[in-house]
Parts: C-alpha cells; structure tokens; sequence
C-alpha cells in the first residue's frame, strides 16, 4: 500500500474520531444529508443551480414547517391541556390514582417545580438554548459546506499543471478524495435503505392517521415521509408532531397514537437492522450493533453514521486480497 493510501485512511478515521470527541455528528450529518439530496436534485435536473435552487426552497420549506408546527403547540398547548387534563384526571380518580396536576397552571408549575428540585432549572434553559443556537449554526455551516462540495469538490486546484501532477500532495489529494467519495458512496446506499424504510413507514403511518381521522392528514403524512429519511431521530420528530396534533382531538386519540407510534418507532429498529443489513450485506445481529455502539458513542448521529461506517469498513476491506499461507 502506497504511503499516501495510508495517509489518506490515517486523515479519515481521524475525522471520524475527531467528529464523536468533538461532539460535531450533526455538522457531518448535515454535509452528507445536503450533498446526497443536492446530487438527488442534479440527476433530475442535469442542472447545478436549477438543483441548487430546488434543494434551497426544500430546505427553506422544511425549516418553515418546523417553524410554523412549533409556533402552533405552543398558541395551542394550553387550550388543548385545559381540554383534555379534566378526563385524564377523572379516569385519574376513578382508578383511585391521585395526578399532581388538574390544568394547563397546575401542569405548568408541577414541570417548572421538578426541574428546580432536581437541577438548577435558569441554568438548565440557557444551557439548552445555547446548545440549540449551537446545533442550528452548525447545521447551516454544514450545508453551506456542502453546497461548495457540489459546485467544486477539487482539494488539489492545481491538478491540471503537468509539473504538478506526481508531487506528493497531489497524489495524496487524489487518495483523500477517493476515500471521500467511496465514505459518501456508503451513505448513499444507505440512504437508499432508508428511503425503503421511509416508504413503509409512512404506509403504516398514513393508514393509522386516516383511520381516525386526524386533522390535516395529508400534511403529516407528507412530514411522515419527509422526516422518516432521518434514520430513528426522523421516526421520533414525525411521532411527536402526530401526538400533538392527536391531543387536539381527544387524550383517549392521543395515548392511542403514542401507542402506536411507539410500536411503529420499534418497528423501525429491525426494519434498520433488516433492509439496511441486506442493502450493505451484513447479518442484523452487526448492524444492530453497530447502532447500539454509534448511539453510546455518538448520540443520534453516531446511530445515523454506524450503518455507513459498517458498509465503508467492507467496501474497502473488500479491495484488499489476502495472499494464501504457504
């Protein structure tokens, strides 16, 4: 193996330990999330910025309705608590169960009253907001780092003089690259499971939501599909806008969907383990695995990027020959 081969593996598995100790998963995330759907967008297109400006109004689509869907619980949190605390407390009463709580005030100062017995409730929501702004600046330096990859993904800018060609920093550029471009090629299979899992979910999804009839369905069906390219955390937001959306109706509408959801939310554990597993040929038993060992490695991101990992680990083991013994 020629030294800048081994530089060049040496730099990514650096990144990828320096991404789980530095906590920067998210930023990664969005890179790979953005450039996987800015190439999604060019295929169809077979323009760069006619792409560019799809994946721009998506992007921009997704943040208003993350917006709008937020604005919206909290103007209708405490209609819907007032509404629908009185029939959890009588059900409450009459199975002889006593609820700290009776309204919107009263669950109110019973959460605000918890956080401060057990934690140092300010520090708590500035600690929150600032990991918040954190995660939102780290996103958009993410995309923005994308959106230069598909418009110039060179490293070496001087590839094209002659003289420049066999010095080592241009070889070592080309190797860099080609481990890039194969790491990317494992997300994009994988992804390609997951849009498989985002498929069947949103079946079973859309099916429970029309069955009982849940205020604008056709949009969270949409957000369903949407959200479930997300492996796990993609399942858990598209759950929690639906719950809310069922308080709106009924507590008996929304504890039947939190079931529901929940079983659909570990459903989608072996559906990972299943379709991923056979799209990157590995046994269920390693990808859950893997997911089990990125989640305490990494949070969230760790269980997104595992499956990637497992399929990049193959892939390139997988160009190695191994000379029998003597």
């Amino acid at each position: 193996m020629l030294t800048p081969r081994r530089i060049s593996y040496a730099v990514l598995v650096f990144m990828l330990v320096l991404a789980g100790c530095l906590h920067l998963g998210s930023p990664l995330l969005a890179i790979l999330f953005s450039y996987f759907a800015l190439s999604k967008f060019l295929a169809l297109t077979k323009k760069r910025w006619i792409a560019f400006i799809l994946f721009l109004l998506v992007a921009i689509g997704i943040a208003g309705g993350a917006a709008f869907f937020t604005r919206t619980a909290i103007r209708e949190l405490p209609e819907v608590a007032d509404s629908s605390l009185p029939s959890a407390s009588a059900w409450a009463q009459a199975r002889q169960i006593e609820l700290p709580f009776t309204d919107f005030d009263s669950l109110k100062a019973f959460v605000i009253g918890a956080f401060k017995e057990e934690t140092n409730y300010l520090k708590d929501v500035a600690t929150f907001a600032r990991n918040a702004t954190t995660f939102l600046i780290f996103v958009a330096i993410g995309i923005v780092a994308a959106v230069s990859l598909f418009f110039n993904s060179q490293l070496d800018v001087s590839h094209n003089v002659p003289a420049s060609r066999n010095n080592l920093y241009s070889v070592f550029c080309g190797e860099l690259s080609n481990r890039f471009r194969d790491f990317y090629k494992s997300f994009a299979t994988v992804m390609g499971a997951q849009i498989t899992i985002s498929l069947i979910n949103t079946v079973l999804t859309a099916i429970f939501v029309l069955g009982i009839q849940l205020p604008d369905a056709p949009l969270l069906i949409a957000l369903t599909f949407l959200c479930g390219l997300l492996p796990i955390v993609g399942n858990l937001v598209s759950n929690t806008i639906i719950v809310c959306v069922a308080f709106t109706v009924s507590l008996k509408i929304a504890l039947i969907a939190l079931i529901f959801l929940i079983a659909i939310h570990k459903l989608e554990y072996f559906l990972n383990s299943k379709i991923i597993g056979d799209r990157i040929r590995n046994p269920i038993w390693l990808t859950l695995l893997a997911l089990i060992i990125g989640e305490r490695l990494m949070g969230i991101p760790g269980m997104v990027l595992a499956p990637v990992i497992l399929n990049y680990l193959r892939v390139e083991m997988s160009k190695i020959e191994v000379q029998p013994e003597p």
